[in-house]
């Protein structure tokens, strides 16, 4: 849901150009599915384009050069993360919500079932960050 809620601001504020964005996964356990259902329908209720062919990837050591931020939405993710990167020198790894000011893990709707609560948690984070600093510095 990030990836694409993050495109729509970015394509609102007409900056899309000025970025690349992804999602990847830290685990094996849903690569190469779809976008799950029940988000796919959430991002639709709120007017996001998503692309229907989109399939889950695993991040790789090489999307630390790759990219300028990497973003997780849990503390569970992050921890994840660091067994893929183990080192962050450049300081680009950050958590969803600590945009925000309030560095709590975003709901995960897969134990929820609230994908609205989701959404709302990464629209505001995604608006904060963007607000906040800038993905291209």
């Amino acid at each position: 849901m990030a990836e694409f809620i993050l495109k729509a601001l970015v394509q609102a504020y007409g900056i899309n150009g000025e970025y690349h964005i992804e999602s990847a996964a830290v685990s094996d356990e849903e690569i190469g599915n779809p976008i799950y259902p029940p988000a796919q329908r959430s991002l639709a209720q709120h007017g996001v384009a998503f692309d229907r062919s989109k399939r889950a990837r695993r991040i790789t050591p090489s999307d630390y050069d790759r990219f300028d931020r990497i973003i997780c939405m849990d503390h569970s993710n992050l921890r994840w993360l660091r067994h893929i990167i183990p080192d962050d020198p450049e300081g680009k790894i950050h958590l969803m919500m600590s945009y925000t000011g309030n560095p709590r893990d975003v709901a995960d709707p897969w134990y929820t079932g609230d994908f609205e609560t989701t959404f709302q948690d990464i629209l505001s984070a995604c608006e904060a960050m963007l607000k906040f600093s800038p993905l291209t510095q």
